[in-house]
Parts: C-alpha cells; structure tokens; sequence
C-alpha cells in the first residue's frame, strides 16, 4: 500500500487517481487545511491525519501495510511564507521530520517528495537543470531544499531511498474533469486568467510588460497536473535504483500574454487585463531542462501545448465540482 500525504490537495489528488488506475493500492493522509475531500478518489482509503500529530501517524503505521510514501504535505503559498515563516517552518520541515521517524520506526524506506523549482531561487541561467545553484528566495523555497538535505543525511545514515521531485508550474486538470484546481486562495495564472474570463474577477493583472522576452511578458514553464502525476508515480517505481532530486517541467516557456490569448481561444471569450508594474523577485524566465526525468525516469510529458493544457482548466472550471 502507498501512503499519500497531502493526497487531498491539487497534485496530490490527481497523482492518487493516477495510481490507483494503474493498479496500486492507496490511503491517503490529509488535515484537510488546504485539500478538499471531495477531491479524494473513492477507491482510496481517507484518513484525516496532521504530520504535527506524532500518534496519530503512528496509528497510521499501525494499521495500515504501508511500503512507500509520496509526500506532498505541505504549505505551498510563497508570499505567506515570507509573512509567517514559523508556520513554514514548523508545518513543512517538522513535519516531515515527524512523517520520516515513523517511517524509520515501521521499516518504511522509500519516499518520493514534491519538491519545487523556489529552491533554484534567481535563475543563472536557463533551462534550468538539476545542476543550477540552489539559492531560495523565500522561507517556502528553504523549507524545501532543507527537507532535500535531511533526505540526503537519512539516506546516509538509515539507507533512506528517496527521490525529490522538483516542478515548475503545475497546470490543467483531470482530462475526465473529475478533479481539478481548487485554491483558496487561488495564486496561480491560468485559473485566474480562466475566473476573468468568466466574470467572477473584475480582471488579470499582468505584472509588468518590459521584460527581456519576445513580449516583455514573463515567460514559465507549465506542465500538466497529470504529467506530474505520472512522473510521481514512475519515480516510485525507479525508488532503490536511484536516489536525488529531478526537474519536471516541459522545458517550453510559455508568457504570460500568450496563456491569455490560448485561454481567450479556448474559451471563446475575451480576458480582461490590468497592467501593472513588476513584481519584486519575478524572473524573466523560468522554465526546465527536463533530460534527467527523461534518462532516469523514463517520463516526457504528453501535453506539450499549452492550448490542451488549458482547455482541461477550462472545462474543470465550467463544471466545478468543489
């Protein structure tokens, strides 16, 4: 059985989806903060369970024939962590710490952790590879590369196997729109690009328009949500035959006016745009050099245009169901 931490969140509930389809029994952890239930496959187990909560992960242990964990239990909102970096630091690095020892007390090994491209910080250059200096820029990015390191020490010291997933911007939904993207709030472009473009936001903002890209917008790396989910599921597979940290990305970058205009062609409809000045910390460019994931993991992404991408989010948001 593969234990899901975080498994009623975004990626988390399309990656649990994805394993059970492909014929892996799962129970999935989640203090429902930030995931839905809703979201939640019926055919996997639920328990609601905080990593803070040393008992009740045991309990977890207990009961349960675990043999791996996808770990994607985290806070994820880069802006709040500047703001409250405790809380960051408590919920995401002790909690892992927490989540490990049982693990270690259960005879539990093998991890796969979502890990993120903030622990790059600034790029030097791009495509950014595995290889890329890693310098965060906010306490959200540090909690995760800590949490590499203490992979990498317990690795050493208790034979732990792991592999850090490292992904730039998660995008689309469910092809089946079963589930999808659901924040609160909601940070990320394309569904807020989407609620303009349906009304329910008086616009987008657009973050300044003079950068050193084709449009002056800035250009990132979006992979589909499913992608994600199968390159998750394949690192477990590869977990004993290797242990480190792969980029996931498509390695395109997409700007921002042209995730506007896909999603006006998509939809029909046209998007409201604000302009505005840059934001501190934004980079020109942010996209992956994704060879290790392709040699190491055997995974390529299948959707590669943006407009497929984009069209999941659209119908995601045209039938929402939580």
């Amino acid at each position: 059985m593969i234990l899901v931490t975080g498994g009623a969140g975004y990626i988390g509930s399309h990656t649990v989806k994805h394993l059970l389809d492909n014929g892996y029994q799962v129970v999935v952890a989640d203090n429902l903060i930030y995931g839905h239930y809703e979201a939640v496959d019926s055919r996997a187990k639920f328990v609601h369970a905080d990593l803070a909560d040393i008992i009740s992960l045991q309990k977890l242990f207990e009961t349960n024939k675990i043999e791996a964990v996808i770990h994607f239990a985290a806070f994820a909102y880069v802006g709040e962590s500047v703001k409250e970096p405790e809380k960051y630091y408590f919920n995401n690095v002790i909690g892992t710490l927490n989540l490990l020892n049982v693990m270690l007390m259960h005879h539990v090994k093998k991890i796969v952790f979502s890990s993120t491209c903030a622990t790059y910080g600034e790029p030097i250059y791009t495509p950014i590879d595995e290889n890329h200096p890693q310098n965060p820029i906010n306490p959200y990015g540090h909690t995760k590369l800590m949490i590499e390191q203490i992979f990498s020490d317990y690795e050493k010291a208790y034979q732990l196997e792991h592999i850090a997933l490292r992904y730039f911007n998660a995008a689309g939904c469910s092809a089946d729109g079963t589930i999808g993207e659901s924040h609160t709030p909601e940070t990320h472009l394309i569904p807020l690009v989407l609620k303009a473009v349906k009304g329910e936001r008086a616009n987008i903002q657009v973050f300044g328009t003079d950068y050193d890209t084709p449009d002056g917008t800035c250009i990132r790396d979006y992979i589909h949500v499913e992608d994600l989910a199968l390159a998750h599921r394949l690192a477990l597979e590869k977990l004993g035959t290797y242990n480190g940290c792969v980029n996931l990305g498509t390695g395109i970058g997409t700007s921002v006016r042209e995730i506007i205009t896909a999603a006006e062609e998509v939809s029909g409809k046209k998007c409201p745009v604000e302009y505005a000045p840059r934001r501190a910390g934004d980079p020109a460019k942010l996209f992956a050099a994704n060879l290790k994931a392709k040699e190491i993991l055997g995974w390529k992404p299948s959707y590669t245009d943006i407009k497929e991408i984009i069209r999941t989010a659209w119908n995601w948001e045209l039938n929402r169901r939580y």
